[in-house]
Protein backbone atom coordinates (compact mmCIF):
# COMPACT_ATOMS: atom_id res chain seq x y z
CA UNK A 1 0.00 0.00 0.00
CA UNK A 2 1.38 3.38 -1.04
CA UNK A 3 0.23 6.94 -1.69
CA UNK A 4 0.99 8.77 -4.93
CA UNK A 5 0.22 12.27 -6.21
CA UNK A 6 -1.92 12.87 -9.29
CA UNK A 7 -2.10 16.33 -10.83
CA UNK A 8 -5.51 17.93 -11.29
CA UNK A 9 -6.26 18.87 -14.88
CA UNK A 10 -7.40 22.39 -13.95
CA UNK A 11 -4.01 23.32 -12.49
CA UNK A 12 -5.34 23.66 -8.95
CA UNK A 13 -2.74 21.31 -7.53
CA UNK A 14 -2.45 17.59 -6.94
CA UNK A 15 -4.28 15.07 -4.79
CA UNK A 16 -3.21 12.02 -2.83
CA UNK A 17 -4.23 8.64 -4.22
CA UNK A 18 -3.98 5.38 -2.31
CA UNK A 19 -2.48 2.54 -4.36
CA UNK A 20 -2.73 -1.18 -3.61
CA UNK A 21 -1.13 -3.57 -6.09
CA UNK A 22 -2.20 -7.16 -6.80
CA UNK A 23 0.23 -10.06 -6.81
CA UNK A 24 0.08 -10.62 -10.57
CA UNK A 25 0.68 -7.96 -13.20
CA UNK A 26 -0.17 -6.55 -15.68
CA UNK A 27 -3.61 -6.00 -14.24
CA UNK A 28 -6.71 -3.94 -14.80
CA UNK A 29 -7.24 -0.89 -12.60
CA UNK A 30 -10.23 -0.05 -10.41
CA UNK A 31 -10.65 3.57 -9.31
CA UNK A 32 -12.46 3.44 -5.98
CA UNK A 33 -14.68 6.43 -5.25
CA UNK A 34 -15.21 7.27 -1.60
CA UNK A 35 -18.32 7.67 0.48
CA UNK A 36 -18.84 11.02 2.22
CA UNK A 37 -16.37 9.96 4.91
CA UNK A 38 -13.18 10.36 2.89
CA UNK A 39 -10.49 7.73 2.36
CA UNK A 40 -11.16 6.02 5.68
CA UNK A 41 -10.73 2.50 7.04
CA UNK A 42 -13.57 1.17 4.88
CA UNK A 43 -11.91 2.48 1.72
CA UNK A 44 -8.58 0.99 2.79
CA UNK A 45 -10.28 -2.39 3.26
CA UNK A 46 -12.00 -2.11 -0.12
CA UNK A 47 -8.69 -1.30 -1.76
CA UNK A 48 -7.19 -4.48 -0.30
CA UNK A 49 -10.24 -6.46 -1.49
CA UNK A 50 -9.90 -5.14 -5.04
CA UNK A 51 -6.20 -6.04 -5.06
CA UNK A 52 -7.03 -9.53 -3.75
CA UNK A 53 -9.31 -9.93 -6.79
CA UNK A 54 -6.31 -9.25 -9.01
CA UNK A 55 -6.80 -5.58 -9.86
CA UNK A 56 -4.79 -2.46 -9.09
CA UNK A 57 -6.77 -0.31 -6.65
CA UNK A 58 -6.51 3.48 -6.93
CA UNK A 59 -8.44 5.51 -4.34
CA UNK A 60 -8.19 9.28 -4.86
CA UNK A 61 -8.79 11.84 -2.11
CA UNK A 62 -11.77 13.64 -3.65
CA UNK A 63 -12.32 16.18 -0.85
CA UNK A 64 -8.81 17.62 -1.25
CA UNK A 65 -10.08 20.92 -2.63
CA UNK A 66 -11.80 21.53 0.72
CA UNK A 67 -9.37 19.73 3.03
CA UNK A 68 -6.68 17.19 2.25
CA UNK A 69 -6.93 13.64 3.54
CA UNK A 70 -10.31 13.77 5.25
CA UNK A 71 -10.78 10.63 7.35
CA UNK A 72 -14.13 10.17 9.11
CA UNK A 73 -15.62 7.00 10.57
CA UNK A 74 -19.43 6.73 10.39
CA UNK A 75 -19.72 4.47 13.42
CA UNK A 76 -17.93 6.90 15.75
CA UNK A 77 -20.79 9.26 16.49
CA UNK A 78 -22.99 12.05 15.18
CA UNK A 79 -20.16 14.58 14.98
CA UNK A 80 -18.47 12.46 12.29
CA UNK A 81 -21.69 12.42 10.26
CA UNK A 82 -22.12 16.17 10.58
CA UNK A 83 -18.60 16.77 9.28
CA UNK A 84 -19.16 14.30 6.46
CA UNK A 85 -22.32 16.07 5.28
CA UNK A 86 -20.46 19.38 5.43
CA UNK A 87 -17.82 18.03 3.08
CA UNK A 88 -20.44 16.47 0.81
CA UNK A 89 -22.34 19.76 0.56
CA UNK A 90 -19.13 21.60 -0.25
CA UNK A 91 -18.05 19.07 -2.87
CA UNK A 92 -17.92 20.30 -6.48
CA UNK A 93 -19.09 17.22 -8.36
CA UNK A 94 -17.90 18.36 -11.77
CA UNK A 95 -14.40 19.06 -10.49
CA UNK A 96 -14.58 15.75 -8.65
CA UNK A 97 -15.48 14.00 -11.91
CA UNK A 98 -12.50 15.68 -13.55
CA UNK A 99 -10.29 14.32 -10.76
CA UNK A 100 -11.72 10.85 -11.33
CA UNK A 101 -10.98 11.22 -15.05
CA UNK A 102 -7.40 12.23 -14.21
CA UNK A 103 -7.09 9.13 -12.02
CA UNK A 104 -8.42 6.96 -14.84
CA UNK A 105 -5.88 8.46 -17.24
CA UNK A 106 -3.07 7.83 -14.75
CA UNK A 107 -4.27 4.26 -14.22
CA UNK A 108 -4.14 3.44 -17.92
CA UNK A 109 -0.44 4.28 -18.15
CA UNK A 110 0.94 3.35 -14.73
CA UNK A 111 3.52 0.63 -14.33
CA UNK A 112 1.94 -2.79 -13.95
CA UNK A 113 -1.37 -1.77 -15.53
CA UNK A 114 -3.00 -3.49 -18.50
CA UNK A 115 -4.51 -0.28 -19.85
CA UNK A 116 -8.09 -1.08 -18.83
CA UNK A 117 -9.65 0.99 -16.02
CA UNK A 118 -13.02 0.89 -14.26
CA UNK A 119 -14.62 2.86 -11.45
CA UNK A 120 -16.45 1.65 -8.35
CA UNK A 121 -18.14 4.02 -5.91
CA UNK A 122 -20.24 3.96 -2.76
CA UNK A 123 -22.95 6.41 -1.61
CA UNK A 124 -21.71 9.77 -2.97
CA UNK A 125 -19.12 7.68 -4.79
CA UNK A 126 -21.94 5.60 -6.25
CA UNK A 127 -23.37 8.77 -7.75
CA UNK A 128 -19.94 9.68 -9.10
CA UNK A 129 -19.52 6.20 -10.63
CA UNK A 130 -22.81 6.79 -12.47
CA UNK A 131 -21.46 10.12 -13.68
CA UNK A 132 -18.23 8.39 -14.71
CA UNK A 133 -20.28 6.04 -16.89
CA UNK A 134 -21.62 9.04 -18.82
CA UNK A 135 -18.76 11.52 -18.49
CA UNK A 136 -15.48 9.59 -18.69
CA UNK A 137 -13.90 6.91 -20.86
CA UNK A 138 -13.85 4.30 -18.07
CA UNK A 139 -14.15 0.75 -19.36
CA UNK A 140 -16.79 -0.10 -16.75
CA UNK A 141 -18.43 1.39 -13.65
CA UNK A 142 -20.03 0.04 -10.47
CA UNK A 143 -22.41 2.06 -8.28
CA UNK A 144 -23.22 0.85 -4.77
CA UNK A 145 -26.27 2.59 -3.23
CA UNK A 146 -25.60 5.79 -5.15
CA UNK A 147 -27.51 8.84 -3.97
CA UNK A 148 -29.61 11.16 -6.16
CA UNK A 149 -29.37 8.87 -9.16
CA UNK A 150 -33.01 9.61 -10.00
CA UNK A 151 -32.02 13.19 -10.85
CA UNK A 152 -29.23 11.93 -13.12
CA UNK A 153 -31.54 9.47 -14.85
CA UNK A 154 -34.05 12.27 -15.46
CA UNK A 155 -31.42 13.99 -17.62
CA UNK A 156 -31.58 11.00 -20.00
CA UNK A 157 -27.80 10.64 -20.24
CA UNK A 158 -25.93 8.70 -22.88
CA UNK A 159 -23.89 5.92 -21.29
CA UNK A 160 -20.35 5.70 -22.61
CA UNK A 161 -19.31 2.69 -20.55
CA UNK A 162 -21.08 -0.28 -18.93
CA UNK A 163 -22.67 0.41 -15.54
CA UNK A 164 -23.68 -1.97 -12.74
CA UNK A 165 -26.03 -0.46 -10.13
CA UNK A 166 -26.67 -1.92 -6.67
CA UNK A 167 -29.76 -0.51 -4.88
CA UNK A 168 -30.78 -1.13 -1.25
CA UNK A 169 -34.55 -1.63 -0.98
CA UNK A 170 -34.79 0.14 2.40
CA UNK A 171 -32.26 2.87 1.63
CA UNK A 172 -33.24 5.88 3.76
CA UNK A 173 -31.43 8.17 1.33
CA UNK A 174 -33.06 6.69 -1.79
CA UNK A 175 -36.81 6.25 -1.09
CA UNK A 176 -39.06 3.92 -3.11
CA UNK A 177 -40.22 6.66 -5.48
CA UNK A 178 -36.61 7.50 -6.35
CA UNK A 179 -35.79 3.83 -6.84
CA UNK A 180 -38.71 3.44 -9.23
CA UNK A 181 -37.49 6.40 -11.28
CA UNK A 182 -33.98 4.94 -11.44
CA UNK A 183 -35.19 1.52 -12.54
CA UNK A 184 -37.57 2.98 -15.11
CA UNK A 185 -34.91 5.34 -16.39
CA UNK A 186 -32.33 2.62 -17.10
CA UNK A 187 -34.78 -0.03 -18.29
CA UNK A 188 -33.79 -1.17 -21.77
CA UNK A 189 -30.37 0.49 -21.59
CA UNK A 190 -28.02 -2.14 -23.06
CA UNK A 191 -25.03 -0.90 -21.06
CA UNK A 192 -26.79 -0.75 -17.66
CA UNK A 193 -27.76 -3.49 -15.20
CA UNK A 194 -29.54 -2.60 -11.94
CA UNK A 195 -30.27 -4.88 -8.99
CA UNK A 196 -32.38 -4.21 -5.89
CA UNK A 197 -31.46 -6.01 -2.66
CA UNK A 198 -34.55 -6.74 -0.53
CA UNK A 199 -34.79 -5.71 3.11
CA UNK A 200 -31.41 -3.95 3.37
CA UNK A 201 -30.43 -0.36 4.11
CA UNK A 202 -27.94 2.09 2.69
CA UNK A 203 -24.33 0.90 3.08
CA UNK A 204 -25.33 -2.77 3.36
CA UNK A 205 -21.96 -3.74 1.86
CA UNK A 206 -19.79 -1.78 4.33
CA UNK A 207 -18.33 -4.62 6.36
CA UNK A 208 -18.62 -3.98 10.09
CA UNK A 209 -21.02 -1.07 9.59
CA UNK A 210 -24.41 -0.77 11.25
CA UNK A 211 -26.24 -1.71 8.04
CA UNK A 212 -23.96 -4.60 7.02
CA UNK A 213 -25.85 -7.52 5.50
CA UNK A 214 -23.70 -10.52 4.71
CA UNK A 215 -26.07 -12.17 2.26
CA UNK A 216 -26.83 -9.07 0.18
CA UNK A 217 -23.20 -7.97 0.23
CA UNK A 218 -21.99 -11.38 -0.92
CA UNK A 219 -24.47 -11.43 -3.81
CA UNK A 220 -23.67 -7.84 -4.82
CA UNK A 221 -19.93 -8.35 -4.51
CA UNK A 222 -20.12 -11.54 -6.57
CA UNK A 223 -21.89 -9.66 -9.34
CA UNK A 224 -19.27 -6.93 -9.08
CA UNK A 225 -16.40 -9.41 -9.33
CA UNK A 226 -17.86 -11.03 -12.45
CA UNK A 227 -18.51 -7.61 -13.99
CA UNK A 228 -14.96 -6.40 -13.36
CA UNK A 229 -13.41 -9.60 -14.71
CA UNK A 230 -15.57 -9.36 -17.84
CA UNK A 231 -14.60 -5.78 -18.60
CA UNK A 232 -11.11 -5.42 -17.14
CA UNK A 233 -9.74 -8.93 -17.63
Amino acid sequence: MAVIQIAATDGAGSFDTLVVMPKAQPAGVVVLVQEIFGVNSAMHALSEWVADMGFIALTPDLFWRQQKNVVLEPDQGQAQWEQAFKFMNGFDQEKGLADIAATIAHGRKMQGASGKVGTMGFCLGGRMAFKAATGTDADCNVSYYGVMLDALVAEKPAFRGPLLIHIAENDKFVPPEAQQKILAGVKGEPKVAAHVYPGVDHAFARMGGHAWDGRAATIANGRTAEFLVKHLG
